[in-house]
């Protein structure tokens, strides 16, 4: 019973030092996610707008521009993958990678050649394991994403675009990300990026709660083509560095809630531990209260 006894308490022991961890994590993670969310908030409006204004003006006006023309027959397609570095944040790498797959598949089976670009460890981590190919990978950010990561990543995607198939580059743009909506729900999506379409889930609504349909109209200086020129490069790195955020507060929900998670599983076990402990306990103390009694009518039928 004594070795029993020890074994119970070495587990308990274990598990409140486990427990401390997944409580610090979990405290971590909502304390930054605040501000994760916070920058959610303040991003999601630029890049909403500046959406709109060069959607507007790729609809407004004849200017054909690189970035807004479709491609008569679209041979290849870049698809960049938003992951974490991180893990013990339940299944949210997992959803984004299965996310991306459903894309690539449905890309392929539209005739064509799908090249990823990974972000965050996970992606990498998955595509390295199966010898998989991509083309690049960018990590050790994904939980405080920064715009000059966003610019890079933005620059790299359109230069792919800019050369197009023919030229070893890509004719379509597309990221799969995790959007933040609540602290209990984090939706992948995909979106496609380039050529430029207009990529809001949500429609605005009028001051009446009317869903409002209509672009703003705009003048342009010095004119609709120069405007794109400034515009276009802007908009890319907004969306991606907007998608980036979105994915961080997505990972550090998900982390906060795995940890939870863990931490009430942690107390359980130690609940379930310390009552087989007490029960192994009692049995010795019972056993031993046997034995007295035992040895004491011996004696008494001895004398």
């Amino acid at each position: 019973m004594g070795a029993q006894m020890r074994v119970y308490r070495q587990r308990i022991r274990s598990v409140q030092a486990t427990k401390k961890i997944t409580r610090a994590m979990e405290l971590i993670a909502a304390s930054r996610v605040v501000k994760a969310r916070q920058a959610v908030e303040r991003s999601t409006p630029y890049a909403t707008a500046l959406t709109r204004a060069v959607s507007a003006l790729a609809t407004h006006s004849d200017v054909e521009h690189v970035l807004t023309t479709e491609r008569e027959q679209p041979k290849r397609a870049a698809v960049l993958i938003l992951t974490s570095d991180r893990g013990l944040a339940g299944s949210y790498s997992v959803n984004a990678i299965k996310r991306s797959q459903e894309l690539i598949e449905h890309l392929r089976g539209e005739g064509m050649e799908v090249v990823p670009f990974l972000v965050g460890r996970k992606a990498v981590s998955y595509y390295k394991f199966r010898r998989r190919e991509f083309a690049a990978e960018w990590s050790g950010f994904t939980d405080s994403p920064t715009p000059d990561v966003a610019r890079e990543i933005g620059q790299r995607l359109t230069e792919e675009f800019v050369k197009g198939s023919e030229d070893g580059g890509v004719d379509e743009v597309h990221v799969v990300y995790t959007r933040f909506k609540s602290m209990v729900v984090q939706e992948p999506l995909a979106l496609r990026l380039l050529p430029l379409e207009v990529v809001e889930g949500e429609v605005d609504a009028d001051a009446d709660g009317k869903p409002d349909d209509l672009l703003p109209l705009y003048e342009f200086e010095p004119d609709a083509s120069g405007v794109l020129d400034a515009l276009l490069p802007k908009y890319v790195e907004s969306r991606i560095f907007n998608a980036m955020l979105q994915a961080a507060a997505s990972e550090l929900a998900a982390r906060q809630r795995a940890m939870k998670s863990a931490t009430d599983n942690a107390e359980e076990l130690i609940k379930t531990y310390t009552r087989l402990a007490n029960q192994a306990r009692q049995a010795e103390i019972t056993q031993e209260i046997s034995e007295i009694v035992g040895g004491a009518s011996a004696l008494a039928d001895a004398s």
